[in-house]
């Protein structure tokens, strides 16, 4: 069965990761996070003692890294200099400080350059940010998965509380708003909505359900591609 690229965009919260993660291993694709991807760079500044202000020092850093994503469906594992580093990257000091890391152009090239060589293989389900504006505008589907801000806070509050970190929801409510005014207006790849995604609003919608309106168009849209193949 032909094969097709999906891109799955939205802010923190919206539901895009668990959802991109469960589509691909129900499709048997290949689940490409590129938030990872950034978060493994910053995590790298953190540890080397490198402001993460210090936009130049930041880019040579990550130039002379060795990130591998590492999928089997079922699973992501983040690889940074031959070292795992999937559960560090989720620490709270990472997601502080992902956003303005995230922002520089020289970063973003590296990482956008690594993503498009994963997806160029097809059969891949990418979330991210920029995925279906910038990264690949020519994916065969793009969904941008978006929620109410209370809604983004009370699962990022279980995330965290999971982990072993309890915050007010006041407080979490405010730092996603922070990271969405900071990923929205960057200058570089801004987050936003390409103009042929279907929006997809989680608020009141399970993970099965997400799961589920996605594969729908999938199907639909494997099908065409097999019709237009026999033409």
């Amino acid at each position: 069965m032909k094969k097709i690229l999906i891109a799955i965009d939205g802010p923190a919260g919206s539901g895009k990761s668990t959802t991109a993660r469960l589509v691909a291993k129900r499709l048997g694709y290949t689940y490409v996070d590129t938030g990872a991807m950034y978060r493994a760079v910053t995590l790298k500044v953190l540890t080397s003692k490198i402001s993460p202000s210090d936009e130049s020092r930041v880019v040579e850093l990550a130039e002379q890294s060795r990130l591998d994503l590492l999928s089997d469906h079922t699973d992501l594992r983040v690889i940074l200099d031959g070292n795992d580093v999937t559960d560090q990257i989720r620490s709270e000091d990472v997601t502080k400080n992902v956003s303005l890391v995230s922002s520089y152009p020289g970063i973003r090239k590296l990482m956008v350059d690594r993503q498009r060589e994963i997806g160029a293989r097809k059969g891949c389900v990418v979330d991210g940010r920029d995925i279906g504006t910038v990264v690949f505008p020519d994916a065969e589907l793009k969904f941008f998965m978006t929620a109410d801000i209370m809604e983004r806070a009370r699962r990022r509050q279980l995330e965290l509380s999971s982990k072993g970190t309890e915050l007010p929801i006041v407080q979490v409510v405010h730092e996603l708003k922070t990271r969405d005014m900071k990923d929205s207006t960057r200058e570089t790849s801004p987050l936003r909505k390409a103009d042929d995604a279907v929006e997809i609003d989680t608020t009141n919608m399970t993970i099965d359900e997400q799961v589920g309106k996605i594969l729908g168009y999938v199907n639909e849209e494997l099908m065409t591609q097999e019709e237009m193949d026999r033409k």
